[in-house]
C-alpha cells in the first residue's frame, strides 16, 4: 500500500519516485479521478484509477484490503499534496496496518510544510490543526488552544472564511500575534502576506482572498501570570455574566495561565 504525495499546484513538483510508483501499481485510488487524470496524463501514467473519498471509503475499504491481501499493490493519492493531511485515507491505512500489510510513504509536496518553512516564523516546533471546526463549542475550544499554544500553529482555511477566522483569533486574545497567510502555493500567483493577526484580519476583510489558503500563527510568549491580576480579571468576567468555563478559557487564552489555576480562580469568584 503506497501513500503517494502529488503536487499542490505546480505539476513540475512531481517526484521521479512518485511517477515510478504510480506506473507500477495495479490500481490508483484517487480522491477525484477526473482531477487526477490531468496529472497522470502529464506523466504518461496509464494505471487504472478508482475513486476513493469520504463518501465511499467505508464501503470501499474492505474490498481494497482484499485486493492487497491477494497480492495487488495499490497507491493512494489526493487531489493535491500528501494524502491523509486534511484528506481521506486514514481508514484504509489503519485497516492495512491492522492486517499487517506494509504501508509505504512516497514523500512529496505538503501545503502545510511549504507555508511553514517560508513563513519566517519559528519552525522548530509546530502544531498542524487542519481545518478548524465550523462552529459551536468545538470551534471555540480549538481557537482557545491555538491562542494559548507556545508553538507555531499551522491551519487550513477556505478563502471565504479567512477574514472571519482571523477576526476570531484577534478577538480571542491573539490580535498582536505575528502571522502569515500563504495563498496559492507553488502557483503563478503565490503570495505570502505577513503581519499581526489583527492587521491580516482587517486586510482580508477589505480584500477578500482567492485560492487555497494556509494560515501560520506564531506561538504565545510564555509569561508568569500574576495571580492577583488573574483573580481581578476573573471577577470582572463573572460580574459580566461569564460562566466558570468561559472565565477559565479566557484566562488561559489571554495570559497562558495553567488551566488548573484558571479554573480555581474562576470557581472562587
Amino acid at each position: 500500500m503506497y501513500i503517494v504525495s502529488t503536487p499542490i499546484g505546480n505539476l513540475s513538483d512531481m517526484t521521479f519516485r512518485a511517477v515510478d510508483t504510480l506506473k507500477s501499481v495495479a490500481l490508483v485510488l484517487a480522491e477525484d479521478t477526473r482531477h487526477s487524470r490531468h496529472l497522470l496524463d502529464r506523466y504518461g501514467i496509464s494505471t487504472p484509477m478508482e475513486a476513493y473519498h469520504e463518501h465511499n471509503e467505508a464501503r470501499a475499504t474492505p474490498r481494497m484490503i482484499q485486493r492487497l491481501q491477494s497480492g495487488d499493490s495499490l497507491a493512494l493519492i489526493s487531489d493535491a499534496g500528501t494524502p491523509l493531511i486534511s484528506d481521506p485515507g486514514s481508514r484504509l491505512v489503519q485497516a492495512a496496518a491492522a492486517e499487517g500489510i506494509p504501508v509505504v510513504p512516497i514523500p512529496g509536496a505538503s501545503a502545510a510544510l511549504a507555508a511553514l518553512v517560508a513563513s519566517g516564523l519559528d519552525a522548530s516546533q509546530f502544531t498542524f490543526l487542519g481545518f478548524l471546526p465550523r462552529k459551536g463549542r468545538e470551534r471555540r475550544e480549538a481557537l482557545a488552544s491555538l491562542i494559548a499554544a507556545e508553538e507555531t500553529s499551522v491551519l487550513y482555511e477556505a478563502p471565504t472564511r479567512l477574514a472571519a477566522t482571523l477576526g476570531e483569533m484577534a478577538e480571542g486574545g491573539g490580535a498582536g500575534r505575528n502571522a502569515v497567510v500563504a495563498r496559492e502555493l507553488t502557483k503563478e500567483f503565490e503570495e505570502f502576506r505577513r503581519g499581526t493577526v489583527d492587521e491580516l484580519a482587517r486586510y482580508y476583510t477589505d480584500t477578500p482572498a482567492r485560492g487555497e489558503v494556509v494560515i501560520v500563527v506564531s506561538g504565545r510568549t510564555p509569561v508568569t501570570p500574576d495571580e492577583t491580576a488573574l483573580r481581578e480579571r476573573a471577577q470582572l468576567l463573572r460580574a459580566a455574566g461569564a460562566t466558570v468555563r468561559d472565565v477559565a478559557r479566557t484566562l488561559v487564552a489571554e495570559t497562558g495561565a495553567p488551566r488548573n489555576l484558571a479554573y480555581r480562580l474562576a470557581q472562587e469568584t
